[in-house]
C-alpha cells in the first residue's frame, strides 16, 4: 500500500470519529479512537530510531491531517480537533480513501499558491517535525492549563475572574464571600464609583466536568435588571441550548465565557495584572520556529 493511500485511510478514520463530535474532541482522544478503527501497521507500531519511546503511529496520523487542515476540512485549536462542514461533506462525498486524499491534495496545492509541487512519497512517512512539535506542545500546554484551573478551589477561581476584570479596566466593587450561591458572584462597573451604567453582574462556575445548560443561563438572566449586563464564566463550557438561550434575549445582554476564552483573555491582559494576580495562573510564552510546509 502506498503512503498516500494509507494517509487517506487514516484521515477517513479521524473524520469518522469526528462526524458525531459537533464540538470537537481532544486530540489525545481522537488518536486513541482512530487506532481502534484503523489499527497501526507493524512499521507504525515501531518507535523512531532517533527517539526511543516515541511511536510512529501517532505522529504519522498528525502528519496525514496536515493536508485536510490546509484544505479547510479540519480545525486544530488548543488541542481540540473539529471537523468543519466542508470536512463532513468531503467525508460523505469521497468514501474511497484515495479519492479523499486526491481532493485534499488538490485543495492543499491551491493553498500553497505556487509552492513546490507535492511529490509522490513511498517512503516511511516521517512527519513534518516543526509542525508536529508545535502541535503537540500546544496540546500539552492547554491540557496542563485546563487541569490546573479545574483543580482550583471555587473561590480562587472566582478571584481569578475578578482579577482579570480589573486588568481589563473594570472596577470590581463586590466579590461574593464564601456561602450559599445566590446567582451573582461579582459586581463590576465602568467607573470607580459605580455611577455609570451598565452595572456588570458576573456568575462564575469552576466545575470543569459539566457544561451549563439552558436552565442555568435562564436563571442567571433572571438576576439581570434593565440596566445590567451579564457575564457567565463556566470552566465546563455551555451546551448549545444554553448558547441559544443567551442569544434569544436581546433586551438583556449576556456574554458566555468558557475556559478557553477565559485563558485567552488572561493571556491578552497578562501584562496588566499585578504580581499577586499573575500567580493565580502563572503563564510564560515559549517560541517555536515553524516554517510553513
Amino acid at each position: 500500500m502506498s503512503l498516500r493511500t494509507r494517509n487517506g485511510e487514516l484521515v477517513r478514520g479521524v473524520f469518522e470519529i469526528l462526524m458525531d463530535a459537533s464540538e470537537g474532541m481532544q486530540a489525545s482522544q481522537v488518536l486513541k479512537a482512530v487506532e481502534k478503527r484503523v489499527p497501526p501497521t507493524a512499521k507504525e507500531q515501531e518507535d523512531y530510531a532517533s527517539t526511543p519511546g516515541v511511536r510512529r503511529y501517532e505522529k504519522i496520523v498528525r502528519f496525514a491531517t496536515i493536508g485536510p487542515v490546509k484544505a479547510g476540512w479540519l480545525v486544530k485549536d488548543k488541542g481540540t480537533w473539529t471537523l468543519t462542514d466542508e470536512g463532513r461533506a468531503a467525508y460523505k462525498a469521497f468514501p474511497n480513501p484515495d479519492d479523499l486524499r486526491k481532493e485534499w491534495d488538490r485543495l492543499y496545492r491551491e493553498w500553497k499558491k505556487g509552492q513546490p509541487k507535492l511529490e509522490d512519497d513511498e517512503g516511511e512517512g516521517e512527519v513534518d517535525e516543526p509542525t508536529s512539535s508545535l502541535e503537540e506542545a500546544e496540546e500539552s500546554a492547554w491540557a496542563e492549563i485546563r487541569e490546573y484551573v479545574s483543580g482550583m478551589p471555587p473561590y480562587d477561581f472566582q478571584d481569578l475572574v475578578a482579577a482579570l476584570l480589573k486588568a481589563m479596566g473594570y472596577h470590581v466593587l463586590w466579590v461574593a464571600p464564601p456561602g450559599p450561591d445566590r446567582g451573582v458572584d461579582i459586581i463590576a462597573h465602568n467607573d470607580p464609583l459605580g455611577t455609570t451604567a451598565p452595572r456588570i453582574k458576573v456568575q462564575v462556575k469552576r466545575q470543569a466536568e459539566s457544561k451549563i445548560g439552558r436552565e442555568g443561563v435562564s436563571a442567571f438572566l433572571g438576576t439581570l435588571g434593565g440596566a445590567d449586563v451579564g457575564i457567565f464564566v463556566s470552566a465546563g463550557g455551555f451546551t448549545a441550548e444554553a448558547e441559544r438561550e443567551a442569544r434569544s434575549h436581546e433586551g438583556r445582554r449576556i456574554t458566555l465565557i468558557d475556559l478557553d476564552r477565559l485563558v485567552e483573555l488572561w493571556i491578552e491582559h497578562f501584562e496588566r495584572l499585578d504580581d499577586e494576580a499573575r500567580q493565580m495562573l502563572p503563564l510564560k510564552p515559549v517560541y517555536f520556529l515553524v516554517p510553513e510546509p
